[in-house]
């Protein structure tokens, strides 16, 4: 076989491939035992019918066409590995030349993965927000707190908004109730939204005992972007009473003796939270430093494909909530214009990231051992809602276990490039990540011994100027 490879761009590439008939032969036999086991032939056992009766039968034309299926994808291979090309989809491949006792020529045009120049990767600059934890911070956490603790009383007053309802609802079309849209002694929040466009409106100013139709249209379902008939009808109106946040609440929501302790433990963990998304937005910044040291082709194939799984994820995502695309673009500020064209940079930005964490993965030689795949196969189960042992079980059976690998190398590339980067915060504070913690806790290293001690670190203890890296 002969091969040779034409570059139509940094991340497409042409084949032309040459086989030599006698390298058909074994494929031309398998052919003609296949067709063998599939033709009834007067005089001759299934499976015995000898080639030259199969050429009268069927004609050598379909054996020669089972061949080259046969023959096309395992020459395929062969010529991407003898010209070291790393296909990212399915090629286009077009005979260009075949005849009976003659070479096969064929071409496959395949987008390929482009080469990539590396930059410095050590020492990267970057910037991120400071970590602040306002009083208004401090007081949501508190009621949602008090808010677990709280108790529903009947009020004999018209629903507002925070109110509790119980109410009994049916959605129709054409006099018919819309399958799973009916609901009958149901709690709902006023105001909370996620359920039917129009119902909040409709509960507000609704006493017990009153009903009310109105016409809205379904964001989810079969049924999505129709409208229906909603008649909703509310049984109780409750008030939603928080207990007093004093030394009592303290003892009873927690283990602490004193509201101020509490507030106290409220406000750390606060801080262990916003740690830990400063931690997340610095490597974001750090990665994105790198990306602008450096141009990624990007074939557009994997970009489009991107693109359209993404859409589709935000459209399902938006449907599961019962919001409509419109009403998350007016949410959002953002015309369909704009939300497009950020949609479009953030994938290009992120294609063009794994070709790079690619790259230096590979560079840095960096591996995969069996415990990090299981771990990462539970931690993404997780993600996800699945039993971590069917998940595994269907990323096995499905051939997805290579792109877990790399999505494992890639975490570690990252790791590499943030572990010598130098990150600030808006106040040129260097932010530690080098001894950050899971929990969002900071683990020191002690003067005395040298050993690490992991240690609680406040909020409100300044940061210490020290390395950055990635936990």
């Amino acid at each position: 076989m002969k091969s040779a490879v034409e570059t139509l761009s940094p991340t497409r590439a042409k084949l032309t491939v040459e086989v030599p008939f006698e390298e058909l032969k074994p494929s031309l036999d398998a052919a003609y035992k296949k067709i063998a086991q599939q033709i009834n032939v007067p005089g001759f056992r299934r499976g015995k019918v000898p080639p030259m009766v199969i050429d009268r039968q069927v004609g050598r034309g379909a054996v020669l066409d089972e061949a080259i299926n046969d023959v096309l994808p395992k020459k395929y291979v062969a010529a991407l590995e003898e010209n070291s090309l790393s296909p990212l989809a399915q090629p286009e491949i077009e005979v260009t030349k075949f005849e009976d006792n003659e070479a096969l020529e064929f071409t496959a045009e395949v987008d390929i993965r482009p080469e990539i120049e590396l930059p410095s990767y050590e020492g990267l600059e970057a910037s991120v927000d400071d970590v602040e934890i306002s009083d208004e911070d401090v007081e949501e956490q508190v009621k949602a707190l008090r808010e677990r603790f709280a108790t529903l009383v009947d009020v004999e007053r018209p629903a507002v908004e925070d109110d509790f309802v119980v109410l009994d609802l049916r959605a129709t079309q054409d006099g018919e109730v819309v399958d799973g849209a009916e609901v009958s002694g149901m709690s709902y929040q006023v105001g909370r939204g996620g359920m039917i466009d129009g119902l909040d409106e409709a509960l507000t100013g609704m006493a017990a005992g009153e009903e009310k139709t109105f016409t809205t249209a379904l964001v989810g379902g079969d049924l999505v972007g129709q409208e229906v008939e909603v008649q909703v009808k509310v049984t109780q109106v409750q008030q939603q009473e928080l207990p007093e946040y004093d030394d009592e609440f303290a003892q009873l929501a927690s283990e602490f003796d004193t509201i101020d302790e509490l507030t106290a433990d409220v406000r750390e963990r606060l801080g262990r939270g916003k740690r830990l998304e400063q931690a997340a937005e610095a490597r974001d910044a750090v990665l994105e430093s790198l990306l602008e040291k450096v141009e990624v082709p990007l074939p557009e194939s994997i970009v489009a494909d991107e693109l359209n799984a993404r859409r589709q994820n935000i459209e399902q995502q938006l449907a599961f909530a019962g919001i409509t695309m419109d009403k998350y673009l007016e949410d959002e500020g953002q015309t369909q214009e704009e939300f497009e064209a950020d949609l479009d940079r953030r994938v290009r930005d992120a294609v063009a990231a794994q070709f790079l964490l690619d790259e230096i993965a590979k560079k840095e030689e960096l591996g995969v051992d069996q415990n990090e795949l299981s771990q990462h196969l539970v931690r993404r189960a997780q993600q996800s809602g699945q039993n971590p042992q069917e998940f595994a079980n269907h990323m096995f059976e499905h051939n997805h276990i290579p792109e877990l690998v790399q999505e494992i190398l890639r975490g570690k590339a990252l790791a590499t490039i943030v572990e010598t980067a130098v990150v600030k915060d808006a106040s040129g504070n260097v932010v530690e990540l080098t001894n950050l913690q899971p929990d969002g806790t900071i683990m020191e290293i002690t003067e005395e011994t040298g050993d690490d001690a992991a240690t609680e670190e406040t909020a409100e203890a300044p940061a210490e100027e020290e390395s950055s890296k990635e936990d």
